[in-house]
């Protein structure tokens, strides 16, 4: 691998928290992988002195739908650039009064009520039984959630994100239930995207907006709601992850870079 298709650090998200004007020396590259075509051209470039990649986690035109991303593809084609550490951004319906629209979750569990994603790139031949008890890298953990308190930023230090198959929103009784479990957030994103990152040995870190009250507040869920709060906030989003990159710590204290060392038969 060459240093110009090298990269420390990856960004996965869209709308509201990637600029590429402020990526230095910007150039797309296309990173062919044995699950197929990511999500779409891999940006490389420099922001802060640090070398970045950016991947549109649903293509640049927002058309990929959540249950049909190609986790995969995208976490392999970020492990054959170099990077060691991913920032994943995304938006959230909130399962809490006290987790309003607005404010920032830096979630650290997750339960998984996808049905038909590929998650885990090892599926015959050597089995692997990856760790999920903590599923996000506590140093990146961390670190975020004090960034984020650094900015002024109302955020939330933790978060329990059920991430269901999409793309449809959940029913009434869908959202109740996720509350009485003590969820905190509900996505379509966050699952396999962090199991596979942790297969891949990269540290990964979930930065979540929340955009609505999920349907148990007895509101329907529109998307008209979820971008024009995503608009609204979309300056804190972009600051709370692109100003990140500079000061995140260039060496890794946790165990993500030998998760496989124990997962292997």
């Amino acid at each position: 691998m060459t240093e110009e298709r090298t990269a420390e650090i990856a960004v996965i998200g869209g709308t509201g928290v990637y600029d590429p004007e402020i990526i230095e020396d910007g150039r797309e590259v296309k990173v062919h992988t044995p699950y197929g075509a990511p999500s779409d051209l891999v940006t490389l470039g420099t922001y802060g002195e640090r070398s970045v990649a950016f991947i549109p986690r649903h293509g640049r035109s927002h058309q990929i739908p959540p249950h049909r991303i190609n986790s995969r593809a995208n976490i392999w084609a970020l492990k054959e650039l170099g990077v060691g550490c991913i920032v994943a951004s995304s938006a959230v319906g909130s399962l809490r009064e006290d987790y309003e629209p607005g404010d920032f979750v830096i979630t650290d569990q997750f339960i998984d009520r996808t049905r038909k994603r590929a998650d885990t790139f090892y599926e015959g031949g050597q089995l692997c039984h990856i760790s999920s008890a903590d599923p996000v890298c506590p140093q990146l953990h961390g670190f975020f959630v004090d960034h984020a308190w650094s900015l002024g930023l109302r955020v939330h230090p933790k978060g329990t994100y059920v991430c269901v198959e999409g793309p449809r929103f959940s029913t009434r009784a869908e959202s109740r239930l996720f509350r009485q479990w003590g969820a905190d957030v509900i996505g379509m994103t966050l699952y396999p995207e962090c199991v596979l990152a942790r297969e891949a040995e990269i540290c990964y870190v979930s930065v979540a907006m929340v955009t609505d009250y999920d349907v148990w507040a007895d509101r329907p869920v529109s998307t008209h709601e979820i971008l024009e709060t995503l608009g609204e906030n979309s300056a804190n989003f972009k600051r709370l992850v692109m100003e990140s990159i500079p000061e995140i710590p260039r060496e890794r204290t946790c165990g993500c870079g030998e998760a496989l060392r124990y997962a292997m038969l």
